[in-house]
């Protein structure tokens, strides 16, 4: 069963938290897909993780800029898995994948946003409803603790 990983951001931003991520999935030895509910957010995203730190790299592109089943991080806005990724990142209120084919998806939703939460509630019953485990997160203090599951 793929775990399913609830990412509450309530102390930094999403540009923020989520290369931290996908280097400890790097590390794990996967590949990862990024899916963010619109192209704009995909295009933020993009920039921030050539910039988000001088010592580090994190070696990523977008669907569209060829060759995606190479990258190993692959943004953006289709639920595809082309690099056969271990773990998928749904942020900016993309949606629950169709297929459950992957160690691990990891939803990552605003503290801030009022819709972005109610959509969370609903996505953690629709995960349970189908019997994948799944835990809860969230941000402490600059660290990620566990509150649920």
């Amino acid at each position: 069963m793929t775990e399913v990983l609830f990412y509450h951001l309530t102390g930094q931003r999403l540009e923020q938290a989520l290369p931290q991520l996908l280097e400890k999935s790097l590390e794990r030895g996967w590949n990862a897909v990024v899916r963010a509910g619109s192209e704009e957010r995909l295009a933020a995203l993009d920039e921030a993780l050539w910039t988000y730190s001088e010592a580090s790299f994190l070696p990523h592109g977008r669907e569209e800029e060829g060759e995606p089943e190479h990258q190993p991080i692959l943004l953006t806005t289709k639920d595809t898995r082309v690099n056969e990724p271990g773990v998928i990142f749904l942020v900016d209120r993309a949606k629950l994948p169709a297929e459950y084919d992957v160690e691990r998806v990891v939803l990552m939703f605003d503290g801030d946003d009022p819709e972005a939460l109610d959509e969370a509630r609903v996505a953690w019953k629709t995960v349970k409803g189908l019997g994948h485990p799944a835990t809860y997160w969230q941000q402490e203090g600059g660290r990620w603790v566990k509150k649920a599951g």
